[in-house]
């Protein structure tokens, strides 16, 4: 019942804002319309971020390379370190922000925009997930973080996976949300398959939108339980690509591209890692099915790797079961000993 009413209580909220903002849309001049509402809404969830004792902070690596962090404003010693890994499309803080507080209360919490996301950048031409692990690695010993576990989501699974693989001595534990690490070629294909039945030719065409409904799309993907743009109006979808997809688009492409496309066995398989790992998956999840979350418990071995079903949710488990999410997080971090076990589900309804 409670989930009903949240649920209901969100389409409520969506409705009455959309209506809002169709109204401020019509205000507005239609001619030379720079985004406002999206940038506006950005700086409320850093602002927010800041509530949850966390503040921005970069850490130049080289010349050519930057890492933005959001780290603790005060570190408490008494708490474990956890880095959350965002994945592909926006910035961190639009990703986690339904996450932040809570975690922030049971950990020292570092939260990095990836490269060519948000504040992150570098003029070196490698797209690897395994650069970008090392990247946010090198960023963390320089905030001082030696020891730290890791939880990604998506595209951030890939990155905290290749960490805890390459810095077997400075990640602790590892979380992998919805993440597609182990796909096989054939799985691979499916997706593809999957893509042109709806109407897009390429992955770039739903994760990179480029018109109100390409996003429209890519949202219906990721979510489950309710449309969140069921209500919004075009323009403010565009002030969305414009904000969030449109910055180092050539570069985001590239990234994909690698990701997808990469012949490289290892890549795809990669070496099993020596950690723990907590498997969260949305039972719904279209991007990556709960199937690739069962080969990859399978690939790491039942003993080291716990795989937990969140009902319902989709892709977009970090936005639409939050709450759930986190629980499985904490439980899995801050216990002493994590026995695995085959598979738990979680009923959300």
């Amino acid at each position: 019942m409670e989930t009903v009413l949240r649920l209901w209580f969100c389409h409520l909220m969506s409705f009455y804002f959309s209506v809002t903002a169709a109204v401020i849309g019509r205000v507005l001049p239609k001619t030379h319309r720079f985004p406002i509402l999206i940038p506006i809404f950005d700086s409320i969830l850093s602002l927010y971020f800041r509530f949850c004792n966390l503040c921005p902070c970069t850490v130049d690596l080289d010349d050519q390379t930057t890492v933005h962090f959001w780290a603790p404003t005060h570190r408490h010693f008494s708490k474990p370190n956890l880095v959350i890994i965002h994945g592909y499309g926006g910035n961190a803080k639009w990703q986690f922000a339904l996450q932040v507080r809570q975690l922030a209360k049971s950990f020292n919490l570092y939260v990095p925009d990836l490269l060519f996301f948000g504040e992150s950048h570098s003029r070196r031409p490698d797209r690897t997930d395994a650069f970008q692990a090392e990247c946010v690695a090198e960023g963390l010993k320089g905030l001082g973080v030696r020891r730290s576990s890791v939880y990604g989501i998506s595209y951030g699974g890939f990155v905290a996976y290749r960490m805890a693989e390459m810095y077997p001595d400075a990640v602790e534990r590892v979380v992998i949300v919805n993440s597609g690490i182990a796909s096989t070629a054939d799985q691979r294909a499916e997706q593809m398959v999957r893509l042109k039945k709806m109407g897009r030719e390429n992955a770039v065409d739903i994760f990179l939108p480029a018109k109100p409904d390409d996003l429209r799309l890519l949202v219906n993907q990721s979510f489950s339980k309710c449309d969140p743009l069921k209500w919004v109006p075009d323009f403010i979808l565009r002030e969305v690509i414009t904000v969030m997809y449109s910055p180092n688009r050539k570069e985001r492409e590239e990234l994909l591209d690698y990701l997808l496309t990469n012949k490289d066995h290892s890549t795809h398989r990669p070496r099993r890692i020596s950690q723990e790992a907590l498997l969260v998956w949305g039972e719904s999840d279209k991007i990556f099915p709960l199937e690739f979350g069962q080969l990859l418990q399978r690939y790491l071995g039942a003993n080291k790797a716990r795989l937990e079903v969140i009902e319902g949710a989709g892709h977009a488990a970090n936005l639409e079961s939050a709450s759930s999410l986190n629980s499985f997080i904490k439980t899995f971090l801050l216990q002493t000993d994590s026995p695995c076990r085959e598979v738990s589900y979680l009923n959300m309804t």
